[in-house]
């Protein structure tokens, strides 16, 4: 949940409302809802068997999961971009250091944030630990905030018609549509909630709470930790029984429910304040200031000061974007090397995970000097929307045609969870034919 408060809650939504009206308010619930099948999928695999998903496709297929992770790897080239987009609202805040252009002051910034959450990731026990507790810190933070934001008078006043365009959308839209902002819509329909590639650390977030069959594997130390974790890929566990999985079932609904709803609500919330703050006045998230004419949300509830408050949380909402990115692609990193190379298991898993975490706080920090925030992230979003409707079929495969064949029937996911899957990855698919059309005519 505070993950997905990153890109698509606090960007894409809003900029999509304040520059459309209500135009496409109707996708939001059921983009969102999208999410939930994949969720469920990749969280049931971990849970059955312990292992991440990785191990999972790469028992389906060797080749079409090492062509996966090259994807992957290369989706995550430019995920520093977060880390700019929350230097843009520091930025504004501090004008620090003075006499510098916008651009400058937003990558000191940038660089400064990283090394925080860097330094935070290395020097914990355990690294999950740091990441999970201040996420929900910013999660819960970011929630009361536009809730309060929310409750002015203003707001609440243009709410039954914002409402009404969940179900009716505004045509013709306040402005003619621009064939350029077919990739935004394309990544605010995505990462409606945690979405592309994104959506595969939820495998190793539960591997790190030990759900499941997961409680069998260790946790990834940080300096302070006093443990070694080995690389643990083995023959698939087969000894749970129904009456112990159907727990895991329950917590698996509630644990993506919990994300999913919260996404709704936030990306609601944010929508609402989009329209009656920044529609009227032509403002857009964008360039250098993509964090930044969102703090009339809270200007409008407290003044001054409470758009120093929105800032601050916007700042620390995209930073704890690039932590847990930075910490969940090190895992990907580390689980495929392991397991694609048998001979880089000579190295622990936790001397790989920090080798991994160095190179891409190394390589983000490169690539954010390429453009400003906005389009290096649309570019990691476009390149992680081939890999979900890739790997959607391969969820598919792997829980309702493989698992099978190695544990017994009934407890693998339901048929529910089948055709919400086929579900989610034809529309997907359709979504990709959509953009490819979109594009070719504009």
């Amino acid at each position: 949940m505070a993950l997905a408060q990153g890109s698509g809650e606090l960007i894409w939504w809003p900029y999509l409302i304040a520059k459309y009206g209500l135009t496409f308010l109707v996708l939001l619930i059921p983009a969102c809802l999208l999410q939930f099948p994949l969720n469920y999928a990749i969280g049931s695999y971990t849970v059955l068997t312990g292992e991440t998903i990785f191990q999972g496709f790469i028992r389906l297929h060797r080749s079409l999961a090492f062509a996966l992770w090259i994807l992957l790897g290369i989706s995550f080239l430019w995920f520093g971009s977060f880390a700019s987009a929350g230097g843009t609202a520091l930025a504004a805040l501090t004008r620090f250091p003075p006499g510098w252009d916008v651009r400058g002051q937003t990558l000191f910034w940038a660089y400064g944030s990283i090394a925080v959450c860097f330094v935070a990731l290395v020097c914990s026990r355990v690294i999950y630990t740091v990441v999970e507790r201040f996420m929900e810190a910013v999660a819960v933070l970011t929630v009361v905030g536009l809730a309060v934001a929310c409750s002015h008078l203003t707001v609440l006043a243009r709410a039954p018609e914002f409402l009404r365009g969940l179900v009716v959308p505004q045509w013709p839209p306040p402005r003619p549509w621009d064939p350029a902002d077919a990739t935004k819509l394309l990544t605010a329909i995505t990462f409606a909630g945690l979405g592309g590639f994104w959506t595969l650390f939820y495998s190793y977030w539960l591997r790190e709470k030990g759900a499941g069959m997961a409680r069998q594997m260790g946790h990834v130390e940080g300096l302070r930790g006093r443990h070694e974790v080995a690389f643990d890929a083995g023959v698939i566990p087969h000894h749970a029984t129904a009456a112990a999985i159907a727990p895991w079932r329950r917590f698996l609904m509630v644990d993506s429910a919990v994300g999913i709803v919260g996404n709704i609500l936030t990306t609601l919330m944010t929508c609402l304040l989009a329209y009656v703050v920044l529609s009227p006045q032509g403002l857009l998230p964008e360039k250098y200031e993509i964090a930044v004419v969102q703090s009339r949300f809270f200007e409008v509830s407290w003044g001054a000061a409470g758009r120093v408050l929105f800032l601050v949380v916007a700042a620390a909402f995209l930073c704890d974007t690039w932590m847990a990115t930075a910490d969940a692609v090190a895992r990907i990193h580390t689980d495929c090397l392991l397991s694609f190379f048998p001979r880089a298991r000579r190295w622990s898993m936790r001397r790989w995970y920090f080798v991994c975490l160095i190179a891409g706080t190394a390589v983000t920090g490169v690539t954010m000097l390429f453009s400003e925030p906005g389009p290096l992230i649309l570019l990691s979003a476009l390149i992680g929307f081939l890999g979900t409707v890739s790997f959607a079929a391969l969820l598919y495969a792997l829980n309702h045609r493989f698992l099978p064949r190695h544990i017994d029937r009934r407890l693998c996911p339901q048929r529910w969870a089948s055709a919400g899957l086929v579900m989610a990855g034809v529309a997907y698919a359709a979504l990709a034919v959509a953009y490819v059309w979109v594009r070719c005519a504009g």
